[in-house]
This record gives structure tokens, sequence and C-alpha cells, in this order.
């Protein structure tokens, strides 16, 4: 089994930064693509931010310019640099890991969630 936990959530004004992080642990080989997503209007998880093993990156279009994702590959932990927060990115943020517990096998998991609150 693996284990996403996640930190960093909590309460900024607007034009503020966080800075989320999430860990994984457990039976792993090696991890694929780690991301960050939030419900959208509809409820649902809609892709923040992602990043691959090799470190190429991809942003939604409202986060470009203000979010950074980035990886520890040897601490199996992913970021997300948040600055100039609105209120509008005002949601709980899952992480999100496709995990390779052995070679030729690949799981999803998600993290508990965090809640980011901006202020206006």
């Amino acid at each position: 089994q693996v284990q996403l936990v996640e930190s960093g959530g909590g309460l900024v004004p607007t034009g503020g930064s966080l800075r989320l992080s999430c860990a994984a642990s457990g039976s792993i080989f090696s991890i694929n693509a780690m991301g960050w997503y939030r419900p959208d209007p509809g409820k649902r998880r809609e892709l923040v931010a992602a990043i691959t093993s090799d470190g190429t990156t991809h942003y939604a279009d409202s986060v470009k310019g203000r979010f950074t994702i980035s990886r520890d590959n040897a601490k199996n932990t992913v970021y997300l640099q948040m600055n100039s927060l609105k209120p509008e990115d005002t949601a709980v943020y899952y992480c999100h890991a496709e995990v390779r517990p052995r070679i030729g096998r690949t799981d999803n998991y998600w993290g508990q969630g965090t809640q980011v609150t901006v202020s206006s």
C-alpha cells in the first residue's frame, strides 16, 4: 500500500502565497507523474498542475505564471508553490501520484486533501 500525506494548506489574503507538500510512502518502486487537483464548479477534480518523473510540467491556464510545481524524487515528494493567490483559488487541493509498486504495474493514489482559503 501507498500513502500520500499532504501539508501546507491554510488561510491567506488575496495576493498571498502558500506552499503545498505531498509525500508518498509505502510500497514504491518508482513514481511516474505526480500532480495537484482541485474541484471544478461541477465538483469534478480538475488538474491544477502535474509533473512527470523527468521534470516535465503542465499547468491549468488559470494558474500559469502564478503556481510552480516541483518534485524531489529521492523523497517521493511533490510541491506546489502558489503565489499571487486569488479568492477563486479557494478549494481543497488533492495530491495524486501514479505509483509503480513493481515493474509492470501502475496504481493511482490520492491524498486526503488540504484546504486552501484565500480571503478577499
